[in-house]
C-alpha cells in the first residue's frame, strides 16, 4: 500500500497539539479515524483535569466536592502515577504542594499524549508524532527507519535550537521559563523554582518524563543523582543552568 501521512491541529488545553501520523498499512480514512478519536479524548482530558474549570473532576478534588474514589478511573490512575512520580524523584516533583490542591498538570500532558499514541496505533499507524506544548509522545521513527530529530530551542530565544534528540520510539518532555516565565515552585520552600532554566527529560514515558523535566527545573544540579536510581536506568536529562548557557547531564 502507498504510504499514507496526515497531520493535524488539535486546540484544547489553552494549547494546541499537532500530531504528525504516517502508515503503510491502512489509508488516510483510518488515520484521520485515529485522530478524531485522539481529538475526542484530548477534550476529555481537559474536561476532567483542567484546574481552570469549575466543574471538572480535578478541581472537585480540589475543592472537597469529590472523594477520589469516587472520581474517574483516568483520574485515579493520575493520581496513583503523580504519587509514584513524587516519591522517585524525592518529592522535587509535587503536584499537591501547590495552592488549591492537587493540579496534576505537570504530568498528565505528557500521560496523555502516551494515550494518544495508543489510540493511533490501533487504528493502524506506524510513525506517530505527538506534541503536547513541548511534551512529545514518539513512535516508529520517520519513513527511512531513521529516528525523530526533536529539537530543544533556547529558553530566552524562542528561533535557536540548542540541542537536537534522535528518538525512534518514547518520549521527551520540557520545562522551564519559556513562555509561562517563572510559574514553577520548590515544593520544599514553597519559592519559586532556582534550579534551573531549562530541563529536558527523555524516556520511555511521557508521563514520568513530564514530571521528572519539571522537578529538574527545581533541583537543577542537585537532582541529578535522581537518574542514577535504578527506577529511572531508562531515563535521562539535559539541563541549561540558571545563570549562564551551561548545559548538562548526569549519564
Amino acid at each position: 500500500m502507498e504510504r499514507a501521512r496526515l497531520r493535524a491541529e488539535i486546540a484544547t488545553w489553552g494549547t494546541i497539539i499537532f500530531i504528525d501520523v504516517a502508515s503503510t498499512i491502512v489509508g488516510e480514512d483510518e488515520l484521520n479515524q485515529g485522530i478524531e478519536e485522539c481529538r475526542q479524548y484530548f477534550y476529555f482530558v481537559d474536561e476532567v483535569f483542567s484546574t481552570y474549570k469549575p466543574e471538572s473532576e480535578v478541581s472537585r478534588l480540589r475543592g472537597g466536592k469529590l472523594n477520589l474514589v469516587d472520581a474517574h478511573a483516568d483520574v485515579q490512575e493520575v493520581w496513583a502515577l503523580c504519587e509514584y512520580a513524587k516519591v522517585v524523584s524525592d518529592g522535587f516533583f509535587d503536584p499537591w504542594c501547590v495552592e488549591g490542591g492537587f493540579d496534576p498538570s505537570g504530568y498528565v500532558k505528557g500521560w496523555a499524549a502516551d494515550k494518544g499514541i495508543a489510540i493511533l496505533k490501533k487504528h493502524g499507524a506506524e510513525n506517530i508524532q505527538i506534541n503536547c506544548a513541548g511534551d512529545l509522545s514518539l513512535a516508529g521513527g520517520l519513513e527511512n527507519g531513521l529516528p525523530w530529530n526533536i529539537g530543544i530551542r533556547h529558553p530566552e530565544e524562542a528561533h535557536t535550537v540548542v540541542k537536537v534528540f534522535d528518538i525512534m520510539d518514547g518520549a521527551i518532555a520540557t520545562s522551564g521559563t519559556y513562555e509561562r516565565g517563572a510559574h514553577i515552585r520548590d515544593p520544599h520552600t514553597g519559592l519559586i523554582a532556582l534550579g534551573a532554566r531549562s530541563a529536558t527529560v527523555y524516556g520511555p514515558d511521557g508521563g514520568l518524563a513530564d514530571a521528572l523535566a519539571t522537578a529538574m527545573v527545581v533541583a537543577g544540579r542537585e537532582g541529578a543523582y535522581l537518574f542514577l536510581k535504578p527506577e529511572l536506568e531508562a531515563y535521562n536529562c539535559w539541563v541549561i543552568d540558571r545563570h549562564g548557557d551551561v548545559a548538562w547531564s548526569p549519564k
